[in-house]
């Protein structure tokens, strides 16, 4: 086997995580770590691996970018007939895990997701770039494509279609939010003892924190 993973191997030591120091509210604590992630992050802080289910429950794991967190949630948008689109229609839970290399951190979410309002929806592809609408607008996302040249094309006749006109959000596109039930908040360590600190949803507004094992 060859050894250059094991060349790799690093000590943790720019952090360290109690229960007594951080925010009993997750969301909070994770806006205070997202917040800190943004100033040492080099290229999108924001974004995370979403892990689904399909109906031959076989998992499958794509990056995604996170796009807002309040109380209710985690917002990303995606094509609704994607492959994660369709795996969540069919099974609602799904997780999702951020890696901050620069602080050594991770944080994982579990929850249930369910499709953001139309209204939420239509707002936020208003304020997208509009290449970025355009071809929003014309992928078939997941599905099989003949050539490079065939979603140029597409992109293309959309171009000329709409022409200085507002790009209409399509209906196969659209928000997601995550519900959360469990944050799990992880700050690397020297010798391998992580800190793991587990908040799990045990009310409405009450959520059980525990240290875990690393």
């Amino acid at each position: 086997m060859s050894d250059s993973f094991s060349k790799t191997r690093i000590e943790y030591q720019k952090g360290a995580l109690d229960i007594d120091s951080i925010d009993h509210d997750p969301v909070k604590q994770f806006q205070v770590w997202f917040d800190e992630a943004t100033k040492s992050e080099p290229h999108e802080p924001n974004a995370c691996a979403l892990a689904t289910v399909g109906s031959d429950q076989h998992p499958s794991v794509r990056i995604v970018l996170l796009k807002g967190i309040d109380q209710k949630g985690l917002i990303f948008f995606s094509n609704y007939d994607s492959r994660k689109g369709r795996e969540l229609e069919l099974n609602n839970h799904a997780a999702l895990v951020f890696y901050w290399g620069s602080l050594e951190r991770q944080v994982r979410v579990e929850g249930v997701v369910e499709r953001v309002s139309e209204a939420e929806s239509d707002a936020y592809f208003a304020r997208r770039p509009r290449d970025s609408q355009f071809g929003s607008a014309v992928s078939a996302q997941s599905a099989v494509a003949t050539s490079r040249a065939e979603l140029e094309r597409a992109m293309e006749e959309l171009r000329r279609a709409v022409g200085d006109g507002p790009v209409p959000r399509p209906p196969h596109w659209g928000g997601y939010r995550v519900v959360p039930t469990m944050f799990e908040f992880w700050q690397g360590r020297e010798n391998r003892l992580h800190d793991r600190i587990r908040f799990l949803k045990s009310g409405a507004n009450e959520w059980k924190i525990d240290r875990l094992w690393p």
